[in-house]
């Protein structure tokens, strides 16, 4: 159908939705009133990353267009563990250790939405808030009876771990009436009557749906997106060297700015109008771009990504750094840094340990395995012998040691 509101328009041009549970009747919503829209981020670690990103820029779009996000920390709800698209159940987490992810992932929003009392100003909110405070007991008497197991074990988030005999732990089952709670106390509280998410969230969603719809006799409405893979088939935000992160102390900015960077070329377009704002027809114009111009593009979604996640200044030095490093091989100062103690390299410090801790590797074996196919270069010389130490010769004239792998990932190792 064609869109008339504002924000489903702007969804629908950028390629956001695949499903919505009541397209018309979201739309005619929109435009007739403000819609109060929530997604909910469980706390499973201490930084949201690139594969949450999607989600996060649905609220600010829903925001950007005169409505009002609400941010949903899942306090309650990550310690049962959510199923969706999980081969087997998470690792129950402590109270500390959630704590501890809530204070580091909630710094993210400040960068996207705009936050205070206002109309459309965005709320977060923590479900524990209310769960904990639930007597199971009385839950299930009151919200439980509403549930069908038969409709439960249909949707992919439960069928799909049946159908590949992962084991499903009761309290995992749990989590989908838990979600759609969720849903119909934000109505009670907030008035929200939009949640998105992922495709893989469609289930809970429509739970949650037909929870408002039997308790309180109200239309709420559910939209998602796709899980975002890459052209290639792999899965968005992930990479060999581990989970893209959104906060700087666990991936910097310039680090950042490379992932773009290297995105596949049938990839592009797609993601400068997911993952930036640029106008749609400059957009169209970059899209039309081939061969070594397309490498232009790729550094303006480098770009103008990661002046969302990182600031404008923190891009244009990421990408300036980049220009500097690649475009004329000097040595940028403004490259990641690992300092190590002195001491270290005076005995000489293992090029295998020394790629773990710059982040370029997990493990030491498979330094090695870098190492052999000649991934790894200390001063832009690649190493051949695993054995290889770092030591104070190695020190370049500006007093560092520049460790690399590949052609784009640059640590420069300083001594302290």
């Amino acid at each position: 159908m064609h869109a008339k509101s504002e924000f489903l328009s702007e969804l629908k041009a950028r390629g956001y939705i695949h499903q919505c549970t009541d397209e018309a009747g979201l739309d005619k919503l929109a435009r007739n009133e403000v819609v109060t829209g929530y997604i909910g981020f469980d706390c499973t670690a201490p930084s949201l990353h690139v594969g949450n990103l999607l989600g996060i820029m649905m609220l600010r779009k829903l925001q950007q267009t005169g409505h009002r996000p609400i941010v949903l920390i899942g306090g309650g709800t990550t310690k049962v563990g959510d199923p969706s698209g999980k081969d087997e159940a998470r690792k129950l987490l402590s109270d500390s250790e959630i704590a501890a992810n809530i204070a580091g992932i909630e710094s993210v929003f400040a960068k996207f939405l705009s936050f205070g009392d206002g109309p459309t100003d965005a709320q977060m909110v923590n479900n524990a808030d209310w769960l904990e405070e639930l007597k199971y007991i009385d839950f299930l008497r009151g919200y439980g009876r509403l549930f069908s197991v038969n409709r439960m074990l249909a949707f992919d988030s439960v069928k799909l771990r049946l159908e590949r005999e992962q084991p499903l732990s009761f309290i995992e089952f749990n989590y989908m009436v838990l979600q759609a709670y969720d849903f119909v106390e934000l109505y009670r509280r907030s008035g929200c009557r939009l949640q998105m998410g992922g495709s893989d969230q469609w289930g809970n969603i429509v739970g949650g749906i037909e929870l408002g719809r039997r308790t309180e006799s109200v239309e709420l409405f559910g939209l998602t997106t796709a899980l975002l893979t890459t052209a290639s088939g792999a899965k968005m935000g992930k990479t060999a060297q581990g989970a893209v992160w959104l906060n700087p102390d666990m991936l910097s900015a310039y680090d950042y700015w490379q992932f773009w960077r290297n995105s596949e070329d049938a990839d592009v377009e797609r993601f400068l109008k997911l993952f930036t704002e640029l106008p749609l027809d400059e957009i169209a114009r970059l899209a039309k771009l081939k061969g070594a111009e397309l490498n232009e593009a790729k550094k303006i979604l480098a770009t103008e990504a990661t002046a969302l996640a990182h600031g404008r200044d923190a891009a244009d030095r990421a990408a300036e750094t980049a220009r500097t490093t690649f475009e004329e091989g000097h040595i940028a100062s403004s490259l990641p840094t690992l300092e190590v103690q002195r001491a270290d390299l005076e005995k000489g410090l293992g090029v295998l340990n020394a790629s773990v801790d710059a982040g370029f590797v997990q493990s030491t074996g498979e330094a090695r395995r870098q190492i052999n196919g000649g991934g790894i270069k200390v001063n832009d010389d690649a190493v051949s012998d695993a054995r290889r130490l770092l030591t104070l010769a190695d020190l370049t004239p500006e007093g560092v040691i520049k460790l690399s792998l590949g052609k784009k990932r640059h640590v420069l190792i300083r001594p302290v």
